[in-house]
């Protein structure tokens, strides 16, 4: 079986960042599962030839949410394989903490079932995987310093 590598970047994109704690939310993706499931995740996808991955979070987020946002900080990466039409893939996928510009919250791309904009609180019990989950804890944790820092 052959192996391709494949690069996506992502983002966490929190609306109210520089407010309090209480009001920020971060806006996620819902995609519908072949079981049916509603599996709510970080909007990402493939880097483009020429773009850098913090462009690509951006363009994606835009993308599969509606919202635009700018790149505060590197939140770590995501590593794993998978099979599909007779190959394994290696897949990474760089994530950012972003802040939100504007936009409106839409599902109007086609790989995407719903958007949400959902409390940072909520984070760990609405991602549907792990990585992920990993991934706003250490969001949660940049926040916190950032906010620290500015007092």
């Amino acid at each position: 079986m052959r192996t391709v590598r494949e690069t996506s970047a992502g983002g966490l994109v929190v609306d109210g960042l520089d407010g309090p704690a209480a009001l920020r939310c971060a806006a996620l993706i819902g995609r519908t599962d072949r079981r049916g499931r509603l599996l709510w995740s970080l909007p990402k996808g493939h880097i483009e030839e020429g773009e850098t991955a913090e462009q690509t979070a951006v363009r994606e987020v835009a993308e599969e949410t509606g919202i635009n946002g700018e790149v505060v900080e590197e939140l770590g990466s995501i590593d794993y394989w998978f099979v599909t039409e007779g190959r394994r893939v290696h897949k990474t996928v760089h994530h950012f903490l972003m802040r939100s510009l504007g936009g409106e919250l839409t599902d109007a791309d086609v790989e995407v079932t719903e958007v949400a904009w959902v409390p940072l609180t909520e984070l760990e019990s609405k991602l549907a995987y792990a990585d992920e989950r990993r991934l706003a804890e250490v969001a949660n944790r940049l926040i916190d310093r950032m906010e620290n820092g500015r007092r």
